[in-house]
């Protein structure tokens, strides 16, 4: 069995022994590209909340548009269903809706102010209903996120859905 040796114990070809390592410039430069890969990497993984947070806004916004062509289109009331998470499956309340429903993530608050600027939080769920007409019940979505606040508001005669 011949032994295998990690570093050359050879001569250079200036008389001294060839060092083994790093120089510090190689390390340097390892460093640098670590740090140029950080910078690049970290700041997405911070708004990759916020970024949540604006995919479950404009999904809650599809629903209540959504909810608001199948009145029209199929000439009878169409409701959508806003819940927070501590709902379970079977306390949703399937025949109320037909439109389809919404569940809040786990760090966003869900708050609703009716037409006669009532505000509550919503604990169990609320139902906006459109008719085919085009009103609807009306009222404001408050929809928030750390600092993060978005008003979905449904015009009670028009049955639009703005958000600011």
């Amino acid at each position: 069995m011949t032994p295998i040796l990690v570093c050359s114990t050879k001569p250079s070809l200036f008389g001294r022994r060839a060092a083994s390592g790093f120089t510090l410039i190689e390390i340097m430069l390892v460093l640098t590209i670590l740090g140029m890969i950080s910078i690049l990497i970290v700041p997405n993984l911070g708004s990759l909340e916020t970024r949540t947070f604006n995919a479950q806004v404009r999904q809650a916004m599809s629903l209540l548009n959504y909810a608001r062509r199948s009145a029209v289109v199929q000439g009878q009331p169409s409701s959508a269903l806003f819940y927070n998470g501590n709902l379970d499956k079977d306390e949703i309340p399937q025949a109320r809706t037909n439109s389809g429903n919404w569940q809040a993530g786990a760090s966003t608050l869900v708050r609703f102010r009716d037409s006669t600027d009532q505000e509550i939080e919503i604990e169990d769920f609320v139902e906006i209903k459109f008719y085919p007409e085009g009103g609807s019940t009306g009222g404001t979505l408050l929809l928030e996120q750390d600092e993060q606040v978005v008003a979905i508001e449904i015009d009670p005669f028009t049955g639009r859905v703005t958000s600011e």
